[in-house]
């Protein structure tokens, strides 16, 4: 079968009606993610397909993976209809909002999508400056709430709870950057396409910074990574054993990061793979015993993630956090909006 988009939203189409016509409590599902948007969906020739499952009730299930072939998967979302009651307040989300904005509808069985998106997008107001940066301080708050809770960690008290946290306060700072020129960035390809909407955000130096945080400057080229990947494959496989481990790490899903790695390894950028393999492999670590994580834990110390570098790791975290508040100041001061410093 050759793959294409097209032949990979046929198939999200085909799933999605056959779930509706065996479950009643499904009102709508949707495509999201690299198949609706400008970027090629196949990446290191691996996808997923996101999907989203809108029910009448409360779903007992909030996320599911579906093996397609060893390449390809289902990544399917489960929502309740009452998460979009109010489109007003969806306006000020930063992931549900830029989800809904233009997504391909695939089946409703009531006049669900068309009312949503019409609140969604009522007056352009949407991209307006005040919701953009009302959602990217949303954010940027989370971001702050994880390293408020890093703030007084102990370099030999931090673990795998730990480097989670600060990997997950990273992602919240850079995607509050992100959004100010788009949706949040994709979790394979997020270090390759950051450089652009830092770029759009007028502050090109963030791509260092948020390099730095990761310890990008630790390794001095990809090689490491290279090297790093048999032990990652090693944990990703034992983790995904574990019913607790978190659903990124699934089976089905190996292909898709260690081939993504591998493809981003061969590129021009060759360090932005350094996401899409810190990221999961932390994520099993997380969910192995400390006799099954010591590769791991080798690596983050290299990278200044634990060790003698996670205390500064937390303080440039902060310092991070303070430049885009400052950022965000500037944009609303430009727009005649309410700055975070306004009494």
């Amino acid at each position: 079968m050759r793959i294409t988009r097209e032949s990979l939203i046929r198939i999200a189409k085909e799933n999605s009606q056959e779930r509706a016509f065996n479950d009643r409590d499904i009102v709508a599902a949707y495509l999201t993610g690299s198949l609706v948007s400008d970027a090629d969906p196949i990446f290191g020739g691996t996808a997923d397909i996101d999907l989203v499952f809108v029910h009448s009730q409360r779903p007992g299930v909030v996320r599911e993976i579906v093996k397609l072939t060893p390449d390809f998967h289902l990544d399917i979302l489960h929502r309740s209809k009452d998460d979009f009651k109010s489109p007003r307040e969806l306006r000020t989300d930063p992931i549900l909002g830029c989800e809904m904005y233009d997504p391909l509808l695939l089946y409703q069985r009531e006049k669900f999508f068309e009312f949503v998106q019409a609140g969604l997008r009522a007056g352009f107001e949407f991209r307006a400056p005040a919701l953009v940066l009302t959602r990217c301080r949303k954010l940027l708050a989370e971001a702050r709430k994880g390293w408020i809770d890093l703030s007084d960690i102990r370099a030999d008290k931090a673990g795998a709870v730990q480097v989670k946290q600060f990997l997950q306060a990273v992602y919240h700072a850079a995607n509050a950057i992100a959004e100010l020129n788009g949706g949040p960035l994709a979790e394979r390809r997020f270090l390759l396409e950051f450089p652009a909407r830092a770029q759009a955000a007028e502050r090109p130096d963030f791509t260092a910074t948020l390099f730095n945080l990761l310890g990008a400057v630790n390794i001095g080229n990809a090689t490491v990574i290279s090297n790093w990947l048999p032990d990652w494959k090693t944990a990703f496989l034992a983790a995904s054993e574990n019913p607790k481990v978190d659903l990124h790490i699934h089976s089905a899903r190996l292909n898709y990061y260690e081939k993504a790695i591998e493809a981003l390894l061969a590129g021009e950028s060759p360090l932005a793979s350094l996401w899409p393999l810190i990221h999961p492999w932390t994520l099993s670590a997380n969910a192995l015993g400390n006799d099954q994580i010591q590769p791991w834990h080798t690596a983050c110390e290299q990278l200044g993630l634990l060790g003698k570098g996670f205390e500064q790791r937390v303080s440039d975290l902060d310092h991070y956090l303070d430049e885009i508040e400052v950022r965000f100041d500037e944009i609303a001061s430009d727009n005649g909006l309410e700055t975070s410093t306004a009494v």
